[in-house]
């Protein structure tokens, strides 16, 4: 099984206080400054890269791999060393398109993606359900849409029946949903798709049981993952529609939040509910 997973860079949430937007001359920050925060990889892929890797494994031999993984991105040079980290956990290949933040939005990245599909021909795209920078879940469904391929949203636990198809467990409106789809198809996955049981292939016995959550790199595989193949593509080379669907007009930080105020009774409370916050 031949799987592509899109791997995206993102300033750590953790560092989200040294975020500043500097005022314009219109009272809105013409951009976000990020100087001085921390990247990582968005949690969500790094999820859907584990999901790749035990669907193209024996987990009682995870170094023989059984399949391919390649991870794709769409950013600039500096996204290669999380495409280096990605390699390192057991990836193949690496793809990454060349362009700057500036130049995308969700609808771009879904084009280019589906350019990379075409060239690099996968069974399965697998992506994180979201990523935590713009928390839109859009670049998964415009995927599968311009493929043409039929997808499921918000996996937690996938199962290869070995005939071609998958039946993943999804998280709907009120519980989870069982849904089987033909391969080649578009998945998108949460968290628990990396806990334990969240992945069942046919090569890994059924007495196997992953550690939760996602592998980590030793010294020896990272070393190692700097002379895996990373291919470097251009945006503009993929003859894709560049025209962005979305356009930031500015910037502000969130109103400042006014203290709180003690209450006596439970009518005092109700009245500020419903006549200052109007939450009711």
């Amino acid at each position: 099984m031949k799987i592509l997973v899109p791997f995206k860079r993102v300033a750590d949430p953790e560092n989200a206080n040294k975020v500043k937007v500097p005022v314009g001359a219109n009272g809105l920050g013409p951009k976000i400054e990020t100087t001085g925060m921390e990247f990582k990889p968005n949690p969500f892929d790094e999820y859907a890269v584990e999901a790749a890797l035990r669907l193209t494994e024996n987990g009682t031999a995870p170094k023989a791999r059984l399949g391919e993984v390649t991870v794709v991105t769409v950013g600039g040079p500096e996204a290669d060393q999380t495409l280096r980290g990605a390699l390192a956990t057991g990836a193949d290949k690496a793809v990454r398109v060349e362009a700057t933040d500036e130049q995308l939005d969700g609808a771009i990245i879904a084009r280019a993606l589906a350019k990379v599909v075409a060239q690099v021909g996968p069974d399965l795209v697998l992506l994180g359900k979201q990523t935590v920078d713009t928390d839109s879940a859009q670049t998964g469904p415009m995927l599968a849409e311009l493929l043409g391929w039929p997808q499921v949203t918000f996996a937690v636990q996938i199962t290869n029946e070995g005939n071609g198809s998958l039946l993943v467990t999804r998280n709907g409106d009120g519980g989870v949903q069982k849904v089987r789809v033909k391969l080649p198809a578009v998945v998108t996955v949460e968290d628990r798709v990396s806990y334990s049981g969240g992945v069942t292939s046919p090569p890994t016995p059924a007495t196997h049981k992953y550690a939760d959550g996602v592998r980590f790199a030793p010294l020896p595989a990272i070393m190692q993952a700097k002379k895996k193949p990373l291919e470097v593509k251009k945006l503009a080379d993929l003859g894709v529609d560049t025209a962005l669907s979305v356009k930031y007009l500015g910037f502000e930080p969130p109103p400042a939040r006014k203290a709180g105020v003690k209450v006596k009774t439970v009518a005092e409370l109700v009245d500020k509910l419903k006549n200052e916050a109007k939450a009711i």
